[in-house]
């Protein structure tokens, strides 16, 4: 497959296996996929087809066991782990289906905690940070609230902005609707396209829901651990 300028994660013939006891479980089959700078993307199919663990390939979460996974051109797979660390750390943000707040902590330190020891930027700084990213998710009311006082709309819109943090390359989501309604998922979907386009930043949203994919720029369908089909919005 071949590089180009704009491809921000490139990935040919990705595969993964894990052992469990004497079975041998294909999760990758060799996946195929372009991801540019700036692209809104959904990975789609049921549950055990391979989206997540696609998706921590791409995060750097996890090694393909065969094939190649690129950040603009660069080989992941030629990384030590502290290298791969420092990817997921300063060019990747994550958002969990069960956002992954911390209860004890407020909104603002909620959205702080992943750049908390980074001796760059001051804590006055940083909570400055935090704050303009909450309000620009529709927060900033509810700036000093613990995640039990939030509704689950609420508690992923702190997800977002935690994501966003770090000014990340690339967010990658998975299934990030998955614990709330439809209008609240419709709305969080809204939210993130967004964010998309105005930090353009790029965004992969693993879901199974196909309802939201005509927001997509890509819509990539895994069934088996292969990518089966792939539309590109023109």
């Amino acid at each position: 497959m071949k590089q180009h300028e704009n491809d921000l994660i490139t990935a040919e013939g990705l595969c993964r296996e894990y052992k469990m006891g004497e079975v041998t479980v294909k999760a990758l089959r060799g996946a195929d996929l372009h991801i540019h700078k700036g692209d809104f993307v959904f990975v789609i199919g049921p549950s055990g087809s391979g989206k997540s663990t696609l998706m921590h390939i791409m995060g750097a979460l996890d090694h393909p066991t065969c094939g190649i996974i690129r950040l603009e051109g660069h080989d992941l797979r030629d990384l030590d782990d502290w290298q791969l660390s420092m990817i997921r750390r300063n060019r990747v943000g994550f958002i969990f289906q069960t956002f992954n707040l911390v209860p004890s902590l407020n909104a603002v330190e909620n959205v702080m905690l992943p750049l908390m020891t980074d001796n760059k930027l001051n804590e006055e700084e940083l909570t400055a940070k935090a704050i303009r990213l909450l309000r620009e998710v529709g927060l900033g009311h509810r700036l000093h609230h613990t995640p039990n006082e939030l509704s689950g709309g609420e508690r992923q819109r702190v997800a977002i902005a935690r994501a966003l943090l770090n000014d990340p390359d690339i967010i990658l989501a998975d299934e990030p609707t998955g614990e709330l309604d439809s209008v609240t998922g419709t709305e969080i979907m809204e939210l993130m396209r967004k964010m998309n386009r105005g930090h353009r930043t790029t965004f992969v949203i693993v879901t199974h829901d196909t309802e939201y994919i005509k927001k997509g720029d890509k819509v990539y369908q895994i069934k088996d651990g292969k990518i089966v089909e792939n539309y590109v919005k023109k």
